[in-house]
């Protein structure tokens, strides 16, 4: 009697055949074996934007709304800006009064030197005095010695000869003063020009703080969900909104076995589920530097008695052709799957 000919043997027949195919397939041995790489592990990515304020306040205006497409400059979000309207105007009115001190230390410079220039002129005059002092004396000491002049005569003459010593060293003295008074100021001055710039940069602080009460977009694209409301107190960092923009791209991690042989540039097909399977094209643009387990906040430790090898992840970046009209509607967090021929030439990047 032939075995194979009873119904439960074939069954178990088949059974074995198919298990051997599906084996073969699943690690692409031949007849299975391809150059086309497969993996539904894979996402479409792009830069999803965090819309925070700088600064603290009450929220007086959003003017935008829940998936509105926006251009880079649009106003998001204004808060009220009365306090830092009020603190430019201080910074500028104290910008006001250091230009001031600094403007009248220009003046004192001034003063400084006519005031050199008059004690010049009494040290002149003082010398002048002292010369005709110095000459009355001269004429009255030989008169004496003689007897003819009187010792209430010298006594006057040798006191006007020391009042006019006393006076040149005055005018001297004076003038060190104002010498010592001019040099104050001018050393002075450099501190009053950096009160003058620390003044200039709180006046461009507070416009900045001024300029920050209203949130503009800073690319074009898409808003999420608005997490700002009318009157909501905020402060710096606060999670208002999302702004996605258009740029996007494909994020494949392949099993650290399907590698060999993918190489950057080289053709790319990916089917998306969100729009009904349909298939876009793109290149191999980089690989990720490490598994994705390298970048898990908790790192599996493999010096374990229990370890078990499991092939790992590598992410590999796929670029979108342009030019597809389909390629406008991907966004970030669709579900795709690639296939990559490794067999291909690599290509140029677009």
């Amino acid at each position: 009697m032939n075995p194979f000919r009873s119904p439960a043997s074939t069954i178990v027949l088949i059974a074995g055949v198919a298990g051997i195919l599906l084996v073969l397939y699943a690690w692409r041995l031949p007849p299975f074996a391809t150059s086309f790489e497969l993996t539904d592990n894979a996402y479409v990515k792009g830069y999803v934007t965090t819309v925070s304020p700088q600064l603290s306040g009450y929220i007086a205006s959003v003017p935008v709304k829940d998936y509105q497409v926006v251009k880079a400059g649009d106003v998001l979000v204004k808060i009220d800006d009365r306090i830092y309207m009020q603190r430019l105007a201080q910074a500028k009115g104290a910008l006001d009064a250091q230009r001031a001190t600094l403007s009248n230390s220009f003046q004192q410079e001034l003063s400084g030197k006519a005031g050199i220039a008059s004690s010049e002129a009494q040290r002149k005059s003082a010398n002048a005095t002292l010369t005709r002092a110095q000459q009355a004396w001269d004429r009255i000491v030989p008169l004496a010695e003689k007897g003819i002049a009187t010792s209430s005569d010298v006594d006057t003459a040798r006191a006007t000869l020391e009042q006019a010593r006393a006076g040149v060293d005055q005018a001297i003295a004076a003038i060190e003063v104002s010498r010592e008074t001019l040099a104050t100021t001018i050393g002075s001055r450099a501190g009053l020009e950096a009160s003058v710039r620390s003044a200039e940069a709180a006046v461009q602080l507070a416009q900045i703080d001024l300029d920050n009460t209203v949130i503009t977009a800073p690319d074009d694209g898409t808003l999420g969900e608005i997490g700002a409301r009318l009157g909501q107190y905020v402060t710096a960092g606060t999670q208002l909104m999302a702004i996605v923009p258009k740029d996007v791209w494909v994020i494949a991690n392949f099993k650290e076995t399907q590698l060999d042989g993918m190489q950057v540039g080289q053709p790319v097909t990916f089917s998306v589920d969100a729009l009904r399977k349909a298939v876009l094209k793109g290149r191999v643009e980089r690989f990720s530097p490490a598994a994705g387990s390298e970048f898990s906040v908790i790192r599996p430790d493999n010096a374990t008695g229990n370890f078990t090898k499991v092939a790992q992840r590598i992410g590999v970046r796929v670029s979108i052709d342009p030019d597809q009209p389909q390629a406008a509607s991907l966004v970030p967090g669709m579900s795709v799957e690639v296939r990559v021929n490794k067999a291909a030439a690599p290509q140029g990047m677009p």
